[in-house]
């Protein structure tokens, strides 16, 4: 797998994170460098350090299972990219906080509070988003692939969008969340497509 595709699969994982970037931004009075950056090295860093964590599972068996390793990446990709794209036709907004005015948006909600960044409050929104990264980690493990160069790339570009996330969720609200949450996932089911039918081509199988 080489550093575009790499990137590409970066992209993808990180638009969850960008999505809850979007609702964090949202309920900020005013965003400031520190703020974004704090959101963004919570999600950079979980969403770095799990496909390591999965790339490691994945090496206590991938030679058991070579012979049909690239279904389970075509698998787990193209699983969690559907479930990302169906998640992305759910009603917008955002799920941890629900307006008690009638016909209001977040923005325009009486008992909105401002996001808390502590650590009681981030790790878990930071553990939620990088789930789906664990598996495609497992997936790394069967693939040719540098896990270095894949959790720094990974890190980096969900450290950037969730910085964007912020702001744009401020800025703009929350318009942008549904339509991450499908690039993201039609970027993961091609990535599994396309590492099926390389293999198919290659092989014959």
């Amino acid at each position: 797998m080489n550093l575009f595709e790499l990137v590409f699969i970066a992209v993808g994982l990180s638009m969850d994170a960008f999505a809850v970037s979007l609702c964090l931004g949202l309920t900020m009075s005013k965003v400031t460098i520190k703020k974004a950056l704090i959101i963004g090295l919570y999600f950079g860093f979980f969403q770095a350090i799990m496909p390591l964590a999965g790339y490691l599972l994945g090496t206590q068996f991938a030679n058991k299972i070579i012979a049909f390793d690239h279904w389970i990446a075509f698998v787990l990709l193209g699983f969690i990219g559907g479930k990302m794209v169906v998640e992305s036709f759910k009603k917008e907004g955002c799920a941890d906080r629900e307006c008690p005015t009638e016909k209001c948006s977040d923005r325009e909600c009486p008992k909105k509070q401002e996001a808390s960044l502590k650590p009681l409050e981030m790790l878990p929104l930071a553990l939620a988003t990088s789930i789906d990264a664990l598996a495609v980690g497992i997936s790394f493990a069967f693939l040719n692939v540098n896990i270095f160069s894949a959790i720094i790339s990974i890190g980096l570009i969900t450290l950037t969008f969730s910085v964007i996330g912020v702001k744009a969720g401020n800025i703009f609200g929350v318009k942008f969340k549904s339509k991450a949450e499908f690039a993201g996932g039609i970027i993961l089911v091609s990535m599994g497509l396309q590492i099926l039918l390389e293999h198919m081509t290659a092989t014959g199988f």
